[in-house]
């Protein structure tokens, strides 16, 4: 099954992660004109009238840019909903996307039938995010377009499997859009996660050390000089489970090779001091050496996916 059109075309098969708190319209505005799929979670606005002027301002730039570049036209963009009961704000949050004619609703915690009409109602398509095939198979029940895998080694709320097995057990019951998330931080890795049965590869941290990250300066440092061995993998700071760099729990008094279990039943999505001073990231950033522009991350991804497919051809 071919990718559906609003994912083709991309400089390389990207799409960049919504990051919780991070995630703003200049990080989401510069994915996009570099050409691969800027995105953030709905809930980053704040209050929530907020989103009605993020989306204005993430349109008029993306339509701007494009009007100029007729020969290089801007990727799409991606919301994120938190689908979960949690989410008050989900409703209101809707309408907005549809005003706006969201092209791209990312949907995580949770499926539902209803959004996946309504987003496809005004010509959208929906990707959900799962860490198992039990997932996966409801959310495609209930109508997403596409799936995104979080594979072990994946930033903020990641799953526990391998990618290599997560990937090729959907691939036996999915030939739909299949995006993989899980320590991808070079276009090498790009490329390896097609190999393997992916469509496009699924970013974040990487792009947490970009100039247009709203994340404050140390949180970028920590994620430049850190490596997978400074990566922890809890269930405490929002109930769900999830990974982190060490240093800051260490910061915090806490040992982060003995942090207690968090009680499911008490999972916090909308409140920003869990997030505050504990700082998700992925397993790959021992790959990122510097802050950059998230322009110049992706023409540098972009010329180690083309440098990997000459290898291979070679």
């Amino acid at each position: 099954m071919s990718l559906p059109p609003i994912l083709q075309n991309l400089r390389i098969p990207v799409i960049g992660a919504p990051l919780f708190i991070i995630s703003h319209p200049a990080l989401v505005i510069a994915q996009c004109k570099a050409g691969v799929v800027g995105s953030f979670p709905a809930l980053n606005a704040r209050p929530a009238s907020q989103l009605d002027e993020w989306l204005h301002e993430i349109t008029e730039a993306l339509d701007k840019h494009n009007a100029e570049n007729p020969d290089q036209p801007a990727a799409p963009f991606a919301v994120n909903q938190i689908v979960h009961p949690t989410n008050v704000r989900f409703e209101e949050d809707m309408q907005i996307c549809e005003k706006h004619k969201v092209p791209i609703v990312i949907t995580s915690l949770g499926a539902r039938e209803e959004l996946n009409t309504a987003v496809h109602g005004w010509g959208g398509i929906t990707l959900h995010d799962i860490i198992n095939n039990r997932f996966a198979k409801k959310a495609l029940q209930k109508g997403a377009d596409g799936l995104i895998a979080v594979a072990a080694g994946a930033g903020g709320h990641a799953g526990k499997i391998s990618p290599f097995a997560l990937i090729q057990e959907i691939r036996e019951f999915f030939d739909g859009p299949l995006i993989l998330s899980g320590a991808i931080a070079r276009g090498d890795a790009v490329l390896a996660a097609q190999a393997m049965g992916a469509d496009l590869a699924y970013i974040g941290s990487p792009f947490i050390a970009t100039h247009e990250a709203r994340a404050v300066d140390e949180y970028k440092e920590e994620i430049v000089n850190s490596g997978a061995d400074d990566i922890v993998a809890s269930s405490l700071f929002t109930g769900i489970h999830g990974n982190y760099l060490k240093g800051p729990i260490r910061r915090a008094g806490m040992d982060p090779d003995n942090l207690p279990e968090a009680d499911p039943s008490k999972m916090n999505f909308d409140g920003a001091k869990a997030w505050k001073d504990i700082w998700g990231s992925g397993q790959g950033i021992g790959a990122i050496k510097e802050i950059v522009g998230a322009g110049d991350l992706v023409a540098r991804m972009a010329e180690e996916y083309r440098a990997a497919q000459e290898r291979i051809c070679a």
